[in-house]
């Protein structure tokens, strides 16, 4: 009986593959067996390095499996791949747009490479751009598209030939809330009023719930497959939230993990999120917690916790910042009238704001805000046209060099050299920030034994976990004690637990008198932050606590919403505002 006759869009029998890195071989796929009905939405759930990609690829007919068999719609991959790719769409991570192209000539090269007949494509582009909302833009450059609008049109490339089978490999990293609830409106729509079948791969914990099957992957092998109740039955009764003050959840999130039988703890608007180990749990004296309903992420980290062992969020440690000055408050960042010009395009349009000492500050927009240069130039990486921009008591207009001594930079992919090993990184930066004997020594051991990369002192950069990776770079980051940390999309892709680890670790920091500016698309971590701005078009839409930003987003409708519909409403209102103009 073949796929095509019982129901299956895809099957996995046993499927393996590896690679060859540094000398040894790296288990991408193990032993991977499911069934994809036809129809829906099933999403391929997990960290980056859980073998996403590797297994996206192979049921595409992109790579040969080194033992196991695939069958899509009824096709053997192995034997005739393409086949397969003639009835499938597939939109990897870095989709191939030509930027120098327009959206209109993007959409040509793509129908012409999968042989659309000319006549049929009037038809089939105008509910392309419709439903990727795109029609404005067809004679618009790529390189001139917001990320979320690139993403839009990758997949409006990828469906010029309608597939029975999508891929879609994390098309929503990366991309800003709004951004990405406009993805999932396309992709809903495809699997409604067109049947297609959408396999989705994602790192991202809550897009689980809007899946009709969940595949779980981790380091290469398949955990569980069911549907997002599967994960979550388990966890009744053993969730629950307890409220505090805004300016005291860090610490009753540190007293609550160190609690017995206490597995997990997370930040979570006006409450810090609890999982205990067992039902029923007893909170410690003089606490109050509330019984709520599990969530998919729950459900994940209790299953890496039983992988691993361990709680996910212990007691948090002090990675030994630098003596903390004896101003308390004092400003370190203070932006007045920030600008920055490209041209004739204004990136950035004459931004204020003041950072404390010690504060979590977050810089937080839609793609194509302006958020990425602002950080840029508040790290010394790109000279303002305008305005006044002090950091660390330096103006880096005019001591830049100076000002780079007292900060330490975390950048999105890790600048790391992957050739080198861990205690050569850690070596290449301390000399970079000017550390040398003794206290050079000193500093490379403190990160080898805080950051438990001693056993793996010898292994080379790129052979590291991504997790491992996160710790080295911030490791790097923070070799000369620096005043102030910058920290660029510092999470993406890790798994839940190294993303937990990652801010008890920044959290300490802040305590102990670090300041910490962080840009994020994870609205969940802007929870953390003490206080955040929100940029559309290069200026400042809001500014406040979390629970400002979420009390001005509260309507009726939403009495208490989460970071994400803030988020969502504040942008929207720009937006509807900007038509609002144009029209008159």
């Amino acid at each position: 009986m073949t796929a095509e006759t019982d129901g299956a869009a895809l099957r996995l029998d046993r499927v393996c593959r590896r690679f060859s890195a540094g000398g040894r071989e790296i288990a991408a796929v193990e032993e991977v067996s499911a069934v994809v009905a036809q129809g829906g939405i099933t999403g391929l759930i997990g960290a980056d390095g859980a073998g996403k990609t590797t297994l996206m690829r192979l049921i595409a007919g992109l790579l040969r499996p080194d033992r196991g068999a695939i069958e899509v719609l009824g096709i053997d991959v192995r034997r005739d791949p393409l086949a397969v790719q003639g009835r499938i769409g597939y939109m990897p991570q870095r989709f191939g747009l030509y930027e120098e192209l327009t959206v209109r000539e993007n959409l040509d090269l793509y129908a012409d490479l999968h042989g659309v007949a000319p006549a049929a494509r009037a038809a089939r582009y105008a509910g392309l751009m419709a439903m990727t909302g795109l029609e404005p833009f067809t004679a618009r450059r790529a390189g001139r598209l917001s990320g979320g609008m690139k993403q839009k049109l990758g997949l409006a490339c990828t469906l010029v030939q309608p597939p029975r089978l999508l891929l879609l490999d994390e098309p929503t990293v990366g991309v800003d809330p709004v951004s990405r609830r406009e993805l999932w409106e396309i992709i809903d729509r495809l699997t409604t009023d067109e049947g297609v079948t959408v396999l989705f791969s994602t790192a991202y914990l809550d897009e689980a719930a809007r899946c009709r099957d969940v595949l779980l992957l981790h380091e290469g092998r398949l955990l569980a497959q069911g549907k997002p109740a599967r994960f979550t039955a388990p966890m009744a009764g053993r969730t629950f939230r307890v409220a505090a003050p805004e300016s005291g959840r860090r610490r009753l999130q540190a007293r609550l993990a160190a609690a017995p039988g206490v597995i997990d703890t997370v930040i979570e608007g006006r409450f810090v999120r609890v999982v205990s180990e067992a039902a029923p749990w007893t909170p410690p004296p003089g606490i109050e917690a509330v019984a709520v309903a599990p969530r998919f992420e729950d459900g994940f980290v209790d299953e890496l916790l039983r992988l691993r062992g361990g709680a996910a969020t212990p007691s948090a440690t002090s990675p030994a910042p630098p003596t903390p000055p004896p101003e308390p408050a004092k400003t370190v960042i203070a932006v007045e009238r920030l600008t920055r010009r490209f041209g004739d395009f204004t990136a950035v349009d004459a931004v204020s704001f003041e950072v404390r000492r010690g504060e979590i500050f977050g810089l937080l927009g839609a793609n194509g805000a302006g958020k990425s240069t602002t950080f840029r130039m508040l790290c010394g990486l790109l000279p303002a046209s305008g305005g006044r921009l002090d950091v660390a008591g330096y103006d880096l207009r005019r001591a830049r060099a100076a000002a780079r001594g007292r900060i330490g930079y975390m950048a999105q992919k890790f600048s790391l050299y992957g050739d080198l090993t861990v205690a050569q990184n850690l070596a290449f930066f301390a000399s970079a920030y000017g550390l040398r004997g003794g206290r050079r020594a000193a500093r490379i051991g403190w990160a080898l034994a805080e950051f438990g990369l001693g056993g793996m002192r010898e292994a080379a950069a790129r052979d590291l976990a991504l997790g491992y990776r996160q710790r080295l770079a911030l490791a790097a980051a923070l070799m000369h004690a620096p005043d102030i940390l910058f920290l660029d999309e510092p999470t993406s892709g890790v798994d839940p637990l190294a993303r937990r680890e990652f801010w008890r670790r920044i959290g300490a920091l802040a305590e102990d008198g670090v300041t910490v500016l962080v840009t994020t698309h994870f609205m969940e971590e802007a929870e953390y932050c003490d206080r955040l701005v929100i940029m559309a078009q290069g200026r400042i839409l809001a500014e406040g606590t979390p629970g400002e930003i979420r009390a001005g987003a509260a309507d009726a409708a939403r009495p208490d919403p989460t970071m994400e519909d803030a988020f969502v409403a504040v942008i929207g209102a720009a937006s509807g505002a900007v038509a609002a103009e144009t029209v008159a």
